[in-house]
């Protein structure tokens, strides 16, 4: 396991569950983990964000559309998968979130994240958790930054991101919008350049045939 340093300030102030333990409360501890999602409110809508920190227990996302506390939340997080729970408290750019998950999941969840800690910690490459699929329509037009459209050839495609033939040079962290899915530029390779989606792909949308 990683030591990290927890402080009270990045728990979720909310109301003690009294089911839940003071040693299940201590292994609640929260790393600093960088990784995209998305989430829906009660109301059914959907956003894109991004994890701050998270614990087994709780999670800190930075968002553009704040729900109000108490509300129920559901997350989909790339490496993580689909979790959920209610708004703790709001934060400038965003909100904590409560997570409701069984001892069994929280265990899942606490080996996630250390293996993602020390993924980050270690600065080892982005690991391909998802399946990756060689599409059957590899043409594809690619928006720069908004701006220029080009064509180019997709090689593969995973739930978040794709690798992309094509001889243009860019720099890294340049967003690219691969069809209609916004993306951004993460590493290249010989021939090419692979984005990472700003929203993982929805699982009923994944398939070979697919187009984005």
């Amino acid at each position: 396991m990683i030591a990290v340093d927890i402080t009270a300030e990045m728990e979720p102030r909310v109301a003690p569950d009294p089911a839940r333990s003071a040693s299940d409360e201590r292994r609640h501890q929260r790393v600093r983990i960088s990784v995209l999602g998305r989430y829906m409110l009660a109301d059914r809508r959907e956003y894109p964000c991004q994890t701050i920190d998270m614990s087994p227990g709780g999670v800190r996302l930075t968002c553009a559309v704040r729900g109000e506390v108490g509300e129920r939340v559901v997350l989909y997080l790339e490496h993580i998968g689909r979790i959920e729970g209610r708004i703790a408290r709001l934060c400038a750019d965003g909100f904590a979130v409560q997570l409701n998950a069984t001892p069994r999941k929280r265990d899942k969840l606490a080996s996630q994240l250390t293996w993602l800690a020390n993924r980050e910690m270690l600065g080892l490459p982005e690991g391909r958790s998802h399946e990756r699929l060689v599409p059957t329509q590899p043409g594809v037009t690619l928006r720069i930054d908004g701006g220029n459209a080009v064509q180019a050839r997709l090689i593969d495609i995973s739930m978040s991101g794709v690798a992309i033939a094509s001889p243009l040079a860019l720099p890294l962290g340049t967003l690219v919008t691969v069809g209609s899915t916004p993306g951004r530029l993460v590493r290249y390779f010989d021939g090419g350049f692979g984005v990472q989606f700003l929203l993982p792909l929805s699982a009923d949308r994944f398939h070979a045939g697919m187009t984005l």
